[in-house]
């Protein structure tokens, strides 16, 4: 028998740990399918660090991205870093609300829209997760280095979290 409190409550933890990992990226690649069917990713800039299954992106109208949805929403996001990796399955979907491109706005999206968040050409890209999965190595390269060598040497297995949900 399965104890669907402790299912829960482990779901609840793996959702809470990737919302985690997540608000530390800053970039991401977005793969999308080109007209042709071809996979294609995009290095895109996170514009929000709360993670509740959406990620939101300002974009080009016209940029391959924007224009790959307009044919096939599916979508997945890829983030990495040297110690915790995330790739999420869902949607994607050019999203028309002028007042949170304003909210999203910032400088640096400036070097790529000099005429400001009404600029007709800012997109606002909005992806969202259905499912995820994550590898989490805690403490960065040097205690990857270590829990290599250790499982190497010991046949233990590599000290990581790997957890795969529905979002």
């Amino acid at each position: 028998m399965t104890d669907d409190t402790t299912t829960t409550a482990d779901t609840d933890h793996a959702r809470a740990e990737l919302a985690d990992l997540i608000k530390d990226f800053r970039f991401a690649m977005i793969t999308t399918l080109d007209a042709q069917g071809k996979l294609v990713a995009h290095p895109l800039t996170i514009q929000e660090a709360e993670f509740d299954g959406d990620l939101w992106f300002l974009v080009s109208k016209t940029s391959s991205p924007a224009t790959n949805l307009y044919a096939n929403d599916h979508a997945g996001v890829s983030l990495s870093s040297n110690d915790h990796w995330v790739s999420l399955s869902g949607s994607a979907a050019l999203v028309d609300d002028r007042s949170k491109v304003r909210e999203l706005w910032n400088p640096v999206v400036e070097a790529w829209f000099t005429n400001g968040p009404d600029d007709p050409d800012v997109g606002l890209l909005k992806f969202s997760a259905d499912s995820a999965e994550y590898w989490d190595s805690p403490g960065g390269r040097l205690a990857s280095v270590v829990s290599f060598v250790k499982a190497k040497l010991t046949g233990e297995s590599f000290d990581a979290t790997n957890e795969k949900l529905d979002l």
